[in-house]
C-alpha cells in the first residue's frame, strides 16, 4: 500500500524538476539582430571611461547607442575602431538590456558588413 503511494509522489517530483527550469525561464533573453556603426565608446564617442564598443543605430529618427558588454566576442572586433573617428558598419547579434537608462548588448556575434 504505502509502494503504490510512492511511486505516484516520485513521478511528480521527477517531472517537476525536469519541467521547473522551463516554467521559469526567463523569456526576456531572446536574442535580437542590430545593425549600425560601431564606434569606440572612449577614443571617438567620450561616454566611457575604458575603451567600449558601441553600435550606434539609426530609430525613429534619433541615434540609438548599443554599448557592447565587454566578451571575446567584442574584444576581438575592438582593434579597426580603436582610434578617434574610426568606425565600421556591422550587424550584432545578442541579448539587449536597459542598465542606468543606457542599452547594453551582450554581443554572440558581430559580423562586419563590406560594403
Amino acid at each position: 500500500m504505502k509502494i503504490s503511494k510512492l511511486i505516484p509522489a516520485l513521478a511528480a517530483g521527477l517531472l517537476l524538476m525536469v519541467a521547473a527550469p522551463r516554467l521559469f525561464a526567463d523569456n526576456s533573453t531572446n536574442e535580437v539582430t542590430i545593425t549600425g556603426s560601431m564606434v569606440c565608446g572612449k577614443c571617438t564617442l567620450h561616454l566611457t571611461k575604458e575603451c567600449q564598443d558601441v553600435v550606434q543605430v539609426e530609430k525613429d529618427g534619433k541615434t540609438v547607442n548599443y554599448f557592447l558588454t565587454p566578451n571575446d566576442v567584442s574584444n576581438n572586433a575592438h582593434e579597426p575602431i580603436c582610434d578617434p573617428g574610426n568606425s565600421e558598419k556591422v550587424t550584432v547579434t545578442g541579448t539587449v538590456a536597459e542598465k542606468d537608462g543606457k542599452e547594453v548588448m551582450t554581443p554572440t556575434k558581430i559580423v562586419v558588413n563590406k560594403s
